[in-house]
């Protein structure tokens, strides 16, 4: 039988074919991407000038990928470990990580003039979260655009507000660092204690705050912003996240400042003025931003629950933040509300939710509670510390937040590497991991319904 392929069709036009036949696996090469961009960051943390004193393999790589995947734990201190350009490889892969190197490579493509071809666009549609493959592109240069000019503005305010306390080169590094950090939601801070020294500076707290919570919107809420600049022609998403974040912020502020009010330890002592602005930041902080103004493990039991569930909700899609995503915390609680009112549909403002979308985000969670359970199962069998301190890092870990209560440096090197893979787990997000390994199946038969009893 002739191979009319091999002697019809040109040779060159044959091997293209071949590659494009080629199954594509979005998730697994996203994933891949961030583990490259994790080992190159790790081989130059280990360069001898890239630390005060040798890192060894397991702090380098913990390093990496705690700043490629935007979470803020450490293992060593960041100002005093890492020489300058340590800390100027951290600002790197923070910023790329927060972008999403997807983002990055489309623009690289685009600069040196090559076109993106279907592959490429599918790879990008995957991270961008979005199925219009031509425009990819468009969302590309909006990401880059709008994060230079939110980190320029927000660059030249810290500069203003730092420069007489670390004059202008001082200043000039400390706001690009911070910026950066904050921007991307990583919670790098040069200072072991995070941020606490300007827990009284209302400037500081407000630039910062603002910026990780901007940074947390998603870049496809700015985007919609800035096109429709109107509300009623903003996307039933944008409204979502803007409505949802505003809620939670500032119900979290009111339950933090009524929590922590006669806590000695945190704003007891401080002015009321001060106890406004450290309440404040506390309480938007752990939607993984991963700063902190308030000693963490100092704060009170009902403050540390209200943390972790802010931590374990996140920010938005397509965003520098993590966690479950509003969106999903959003839809359950809408899915919750149609059931307990027998409504037949899902609905939210005079529009349907179709129910693969319900059942995506029942996934997500259900993956996330799966994830963090398992990993707090076996870290509790690994270390020698209480099972609060445990769950705060494995959740912490998982959302990519950053905020620990004192214990990610008394870890193994068995936790430091589950704590390294939640970090990834949770930047690519749990349902993008798992598409890595487990194929999507399309089932064409339609099968009798039955029913199981629950509740």
């Amino acid at each position: 039988m002739i191979n009319w392929q091999a002697h019809v069709l040109p040779k060159q036009f044959n091997r293209r074919l071949k590659n494009f036949k080629r199954p594509v696996n979005p998730p697994l090469i996203l994933t891949a991407g961030f583990f490259a961009l994790i080992i190159l960051g790790t081989c130059l943390l280990l360069l001898p000038f890239a630390s005060v004193e040798s890192l060894s393999f397991i702090q380098a790589f913990f390093t990496a990928s705690s700043a490629v995947t935007v979470t803020g734990l450490v293992v060593i201190d960041t100002g005093t470990a890492l020489t300058t350009f340590g800390q100027c490889v951290v600002m790197v892969l923070i910023q790329i990580g927060g972008i999403g190197f997807m983002t990055v490579a489309v623009i690289s493509f685009l600069s040196i003039g090559k076109n993106l071809g279907l592959k490429q666009r599918l790879l990008a549609s995957q991270a961008f979260d979005t199925s219009d493959l031509n425009g990819v592109i468009h969302v590309a240069r909006c990401v880059i655009t709008y994060s230079l000019i939110i980190q320029t503005i927000a660059f030249c305010l810290l500069f203003i507000s730092w420069v007489d306390d670390y004059g202008i080169a001082g200043s000039a590094y400390q706001s690009l660092f911070y910026t950066i950090s904050a921007f991307n939601n990583a919670g790098f801070a040069l200072d072991s204690n995070s941020l606490m020294a300007f827990k009284s500076d209302v400037s500081v707290n407000l630039i910062i705050s603002a910026l990780f919570i901007i940074g947390g919107l998603g870049f496809t809420v700015l985007i919609d912003i800035y096109q429709q600049r109107r509300w009623h022609k903003l996307a039933t998403n944008t409204r979502i996240v803007l409505i949802a974040s505003a809620v939670i912020n500032c119900s979290a502020f009111l339950l933090i400042f009524l929590f922590e009010y006669s806590n000695p330890a945190t704003l007891a002592n401080l002015s009321i003025n001060e106890q406004v602005i450290a309440a404040w930041f506390q309480a938007v902080t752990p939607r993984t931003a991963g700063f902190n103004t308030l000693p963490i493990s100092q704060l009170s039991s009902d403050s540390t629950l209200l943390t972790l569930l802010l931590m374990v909700i996140g920010g938005g899609s397509v965003s520098t933040a993590s966690g479950i995503k509003i969106g999903t915390f959003v839809i359950l609680l809408l899915a919750m509300y149609s059931y307990l009112r027998q409504k037949p549909q899902v609905t939210i403002f005079n529009r349907e939710l179709s129910d693969k979308l319900v059942i995506k985000a029942l996934s997500v969670v259900i993956l996330y509670l799966f994830t963090a359970f398992l990993s707090i199962m076996i870290m509790s069998k690994i270390e020698q510390a209480s099972l609060l301190d445990i769950t705060f890092e494995v959740i912490s870990a998982l959302s990519t937040v950053g905020l620990s209560r004192d214990f990610t440096s008394n870890l193994s090197m068995p936790s430091q590497l589950i704590i390294i893979l939640l970090m990834l787990i949770g930047r690519v997000g749990p349902l993008t991991f798992a598409y890595c390994f487990a194929k999507p199946k399309l089932q064409p038969l339609k099968f009798a319904k039955t029913t199981i009893q629950i509740g």
